[in-house]
């Protein structure tokens, strides 16, 4: 599985004990994955508009997930949380995080690192089928353009490989509020 990640915004609004995340990942942006170093050649990629269709169309699950560990997800569409829309500008992630999730510890922390400004970009996990790339030249560079993938998952991630998929959060509770709810730790569900 690759992963990429693209300019594109994450905006999280907590309302009645639920998270809501809204993320937009553009395409048709070009990254440097590699840069050309001596006389090497700069290696960058492309994710094209539907690139990701095939498997969207088909209703296949996704996840959301923090830093592309399966052993930490936010959200899937197999569970009802995530909805994965795209037009030839972006795919739209929309995630809702539940109150008894957001007690998840792994999931306060990144609720806390995306608060303190330290998980701020998106990447998604995919396969590239077959034939679904193309390589050209230009220039010193080589550049990839992905054209059909099956997108695994999507990540929230603390550097992603396309510089403009940043996340931008949104707090719509008071200071005190969230501040109470990302500190109040049960005993209950406290690692020992």
């Amino acid at each position: 599985m690759l992963w990429g990640a693209h300019i594109g915004s994450l905006e999280l609004r907590t309302d009645g004990g639920e998270t809501r995340l809204r993320a937009s990942f553009p395409y048709g942006r070009e990254t440097v994955l590699a840069e050309g170093i001596g006389a090497g050649r700069e290696r960058r990629e492309m994710i094209a508009a539907r690139a990701f269709a095939d498997r969207l169309e088909r209703g296949e699950d996704v996840h959301f997930l923090s830093g592309h560990d399966f052993n930490k997800p936010l959200a899937s569409r197999s569970a009802g949380t995530l909805t994965l829309t795209e037009n030839d500008d972006a795919l739209t992630i929309e995630a809702t995080i539940s109150a008894d999730m957001g007690q998840v510890s792994y999931v306060r922390d990144f609720l806390t690192a995306n608060a303190a400004g330290l998980v701020r970009g998106l990447s998604p996990g995919f396969r590239v089928r077959p034939g679904g790339e193309t390589v050209e030249e230009r220039g010193n560079a080589i550049l990839r353009t992905i054209k059909a993938a099956d997108l695994i998952e999507i990540s929230a991630v603390t550097k992603p490989a396309y510089p403009q998929a940043q996340i931008e959060a949104r707090n719509w509770q008071p200071i005190g509020e969230v501040a109470k709810r990302l500190t109040h730790r049960p005993a209950a569900i406290r690692w020992r």
